[in-house]
């Protein structure tokens, strides 16, 4: 064998050795610092919550700091914004919501981004259903057991009610909407900047009821320090089944309202990027600690593909359109 040959087929014999190096390199790249997710929201809400259950896990696998970071204001927009504006290099990621990418674009005449164009769906984190909570010495006051008594109170004494929401577009918000359009009552809305603030005033008794994202209300509803009336949701919730549904309770027929979240990207960002995220958010929902956690709360993991998210941003857009359009519901 000549030299040359040898010296050939040794270095073809070490070119996998050699590859492998480049290829863990290649992978490894991203993430090469800490990873902010952006939560449009205050702290204490359903964003909040979830963004702050699945940081941990995120962390744990790509060795990296997944910092959360509450930039709250404007229905969600301000938040959303930042990171439809930011680099496309998977370090800046956002939880968003119904609100700011099904619900917003329909109720803002101007957005400062495209829930669409600006983004790129990573999944699908969970879905909830929100809950008619009432502070529970203003039910008393009001002689407010249930919906049918909501409905015959708010009927009778239009704008005295005070309605909180966690911000203007939020499905929170469009949920009291959709209920004040489908009973013909009228509620004062009283934006926030976020469930948590909203939540602090409602158990002080400065606001009387809230359509609040079950998790972020579980606890104060566990504490008894709010009462659930129904929840708005199509079904009855598992965390909550002794509590009815909006359309059982009163004469709202037909009345659904739920929400979802799910982790979106800067529109560019690689599709490996994407998908890592997405599979280990997958595995993470599905780990029986989280998961349980987050049932617990009344939240329905998910963990769904880039394609479904982007199918069910797609649909919940149309949906929620004609939710605005019917309910007549406006940027206060």
């Amino acid at each position: 064998m000549s030299i040359t040959r040898r010296t050939w087929l040794a270095a073809w014999a070490a070119a996998p050795l050699a590859a492998a190096p480049f290829a863990s390199l290649a992978q490894a790249a991203w993430p090469s610092k800490p990873v902010r997710i952006v939560v449009p929201f205050a702290a204490g809400g359903t964003t909040d919550i979830l963004a702050r259950a699945l940081a941990p896990e995120l962390q744990k696998v790509f060795g990296q700091p997944f910092v959360v970071d509450n930039k709250p204001g404007a229905g969600g927009n301000i938040g959303a914004a930042e990171v439809a504006k930011s680099a496309p290099d998977g370090h800046t990621l956002l939880m968003g919501t119904v609100g700011t990418h099904g619900i917003n674009q329909s109720l803002y005449p101007k957005l400062p981004y495209d829930p669409i164009k600006d983004f790129a769906p990573v999944t699908l984190v969970a879905a909830v259903p929100n809950v008619l909570v009432i502070n529970p010495a203003k039910a008393e006051q009001y002689g407010i057991r249930n919906v049918a008594d909501l409905i015959k109170y708010a009927k009778a004494n239009p704008g005295k009610l005070n309605m909180a929401s966690s911000g203007n577009g939020t499905s929170i918000h469009l949920a009291g909407e959709l209920f004040k359009a489908n009973t013909g009552s009228y509620m004062v809305h009283f934006p926030y900047r976020g469930s948590g603030p909203a939540l602090i005033d409602l158990i002080g008794g400065n606001m009387d009821l809230m359509f609040d994202n079950l998790p972020s209300s579980m606890q104060q509803i566990k504490a008894g320090k709010l009462k659930a009336l129904a929840v708005t949701s199509a079904v009855r919730s598992q965390a909550l089944p002794e509590v009815p549904t909006i359309a059982e309770a009163g004469p709202v027929k037909g009345y659904e309202a739920s929400s979802w979240f799910g982790l979106l990207a800067p529109a560019g960002t690689p599709a490996d990027v994407v998908n890592r995220i997405q599979q280990e958010t997958a595995k993470a929902m599905a780990g029986a600690a989280l998961k349980e956690r987050l049932l617990s709360q009344g939240a329905i993991p998910s963990g769904n593909t880039p394609a479904e998210f982007a199918k069910l941003i797609e649909a919940e857009t149309a949906k929620w359109a004609q939710v605005v359009k019917v309910s007549g519901a406006k940027v206060d």
